[in-house]
């Protein structure tokens, strides 16, 4: 970054423009009247708001000249279809269908492959789903969104949870100065109980006890799974010596476990 100038996606910040709202009416008017310069004018003023909205895909690791590229045609089947008469901002319309623009691409190249009815199924839900919020004032069941469009709850259920974009365990879910915590952070291990945490705490409370060399047995034993007569190599000692420091070493630790 060089001064006011940013580059993102190859794109100069700096140099996009910025048009008075009037001005912005006026080119919305020309386009849909088929101007072809007004039209191409109206996209590039409006590149900043797909620049905004590919930040919040940073952390997928995507390519994000792709997503913006993909977010693109989401702008312009925006500005084709914007009503000026609707008392509705331009970018208040446009940002979301940016957004799910870049959602479809994102599902239709995932690497979990959904089929295409399944993804059919999916997208037919996520519809009824809008519809049915806006006549109910509320979220509606997933049986609720069944009956509307004439399917099992399974299949709506199954259907939706297919099109859910995988998600990382290293992606930071919040984020305050340093502290960072992760969606792993998040996640139960019904494999790792409270008595196995203590349990190895204690180990490691006793395996700080030993001598650096008996200590450097236990590990090369029990945590590498070497052989007295490997562990005896590594060391420079005889087997016979091998397998009496690590009784003593054991015996030692047992008193603190």
């Amino acid at each position: 970054m060089a001064g006011n100038k940013v580059e993102i996606c190859g794109v100069d910040t700096a140099s996009l423009p910025t048009l008075e709202h009037e001005r912005m009416q006026a080119l919305m008017r020309q386009a849909h009247a088929g101007d072809g310069e007004a039209r191409r004018e109206l996209i590039q003023a409006n590149l900043r708001l797909v620049l905004s909205v590919i930040q919040r895909f940073y952390n997928r690791r995507e390519n994000m000249d792709d997503l913006f590229q993909v977010g693109c045609i989401g702008l312009i089947k925006a500005l084709d279809n914007f009503d000026t008469r609707l008392n509705v901002r331009l970018s208040t319309y446009c940002v979301p269908m940016i957004i799910g623009e870049i959602r479809r691409y994102l599902r239709d190249n995932n690497a979990i492959r959904v089929s295409r009815s399944m993804r059919d199924t999916a997208y037919k839900a996520l519809k009824a789903r809008d519809a049915l919020s806006c006549r109910l004032g509320r979220d509606p069941t997933p049986a609720e969104i069944a009956g509307e469009l004439g399917l099992s709850e399974e299949d709506v259920v199954l259907a939706l949870e297919a099109i859910q974009d995988p998600v990382s365990l290293f992606d930071p879910v919040y984020q305050n100065g340093g502290d960072t915590i992760y969606v792993m952070d998040q996640v139960q291990d019904k494999r790792v109980s409270e008595e196995d945490w203590v349990r190895d705490l204690s180990i490691q409370q006793a395996m700080d006890r030993l001598q650096p060399r008996e200590k450097k047995i236990i590990r090369r034993r029990y945590f590498q799974g070497r052989t007295q007569m490997e562990v005896a190599e590594e060391i420079g000692i005889s087997q016979a010596q091998v397998s009496r420091l690590e009784k003593a070493a054991l015996q030692t630790m047992k008193k603190y476990i």
